[in-house]
């Protein structure tokens, strides 16, 4: 009996043993070890705001934002409007602001309601705004930089265009937003900085609101106190197509020499058919990877502060039947 038990221990401890050992060798096995987790990429969540959703110059911004976006692990969204709809506009910016998004790109606006959510609210949440393609004033802002086009020598490039089409003498009507935003009067700076070399062009300027009717109505007027026009530019790209009608229903549209922007929804359509002479090509997509890029720089802390002078895109002059 004593026998048995004695066996029957030592079986139990042998058990006992083999076991023990097992597990222990398991501790020490480095590739028993569970993997670790991936540490999971940092999120951004950014907002692209914008006051004409789905025109094609600001499909290609946000394309290439939600491109860098993809690239550097950020998450955003396009938000805004339809038609130039400001008030709607404002809407969205003081939402994504109240949301406590992490960083926002948007289209400048030049008016005090922008400038008060920007320079005293997004300031306050501490949330960097960065403006893309039309810029306001960064001491009215706060904005923490602009990525865009020059302004400024995109008019030099339409005027110069314009010498070298008309000649060094003629009647330009140059035809703009009755509020004359900031990067208008930047092109607008642009322009008259480059024809003052030329005293026998002389512009005449007006401003129109963005109404169809009102283009028109304004067109219409001036070509009645200027007979002898020989050419228009207009500085605001939305208000082109309506300039061109009016013209058009007038007169043939060929003899004149027409010029504007690519930031309107019938732009491209517009120099395909021939009816601008030349239009200023930008690089909306660039804008958009460029924005998302230095608003993830900026929070990371890779660079600050970003300059607040702006970071310029390319633009380039295309002539009548070409495409951007």
């Amino acid at each position: 009996m004593r026998k048995t038990v004695f066996i029957a221990l030592g079986a139990i401890g042998f058990v006992l043993f083999y076991f023990t050992f097992q597990s222990t060798y398991k501790v020490f096995r480095a590739d028993w070890l569970p993997p670790e987790a991936p540490e999971r990429a940092a999120q951004y969540r950014l907002v692209l705001i914008t006051q004409d959703l789905e025109t094609p110059f600001w499909v290609k911004v946000a394309s290439g934002a939600a491109e860098e976006a993809r690239r550097s692990g950020a998450a955003i969204e396009v938000w805004g409007s339809y038609g130039n709809n400001r008030e709607d506009f404002l809407k969205k910016l003081e939402i994504a602001i109240d949301s406590k998004v992490d960083g926002i790109i948007v289209q400048g606006l030049d008016t005090d309601e922008f400038k008060q959510l920007t320079k005293v609210k997004a300031a306050f949440y501490g949330i960097p705004v960065i403006t893309v393609a039309s810029d306001v004033p960064m001491e009215e802002s706060s904005r923490r930089t602009y990525v865009g086009s020059d302004q400024f020598k995109a008019g030099q490039m339409i005027a110069e265009q314009l010498v070298q089409d008309m000649g060094t003498a003629g009647k330009v009507i140059v035809l703009g937003e009755s509020s004359r935003e900031y990067y208008q009067q930047q092109r607008l700076e642009g322009i008259t900085a480059f024809l003052k070399n030329y005293p026998g062009i002389r512009t005449v300027y007006a401003g129109t609101p963005e109404a169809r009717e009102r283009v028109i109505a304004a067109t219409r007027d001036l070509m009645n106190r200027l007979p002898d026009v020989q050419a228009f530019i207009a500085v605001n790209a939305s208000i082109a197509g309506a300039m061109i009608h009016e013209i058009g229903s007038r007169s043939r549209v060929e003899p004149y020499y027409i010029y504007s922007f690519d930031d309107s929804p019938d732009a491209e359509a517009l120099l395909e058919e021939g009816k601008l002479d030349g239009m200023i090509g930008q690089a909306p997509e660039e804008m958009g990877r460029l924005s998302v890029r230095l608003t993830m720089q900026w929070l990371r802390g890779e660079t600050v502060p970003l300059d607040t002078d702006g970071y310029l895109t390319p633009v380039r002059m295309l002539r009548s039947g070409e495409t951007p």
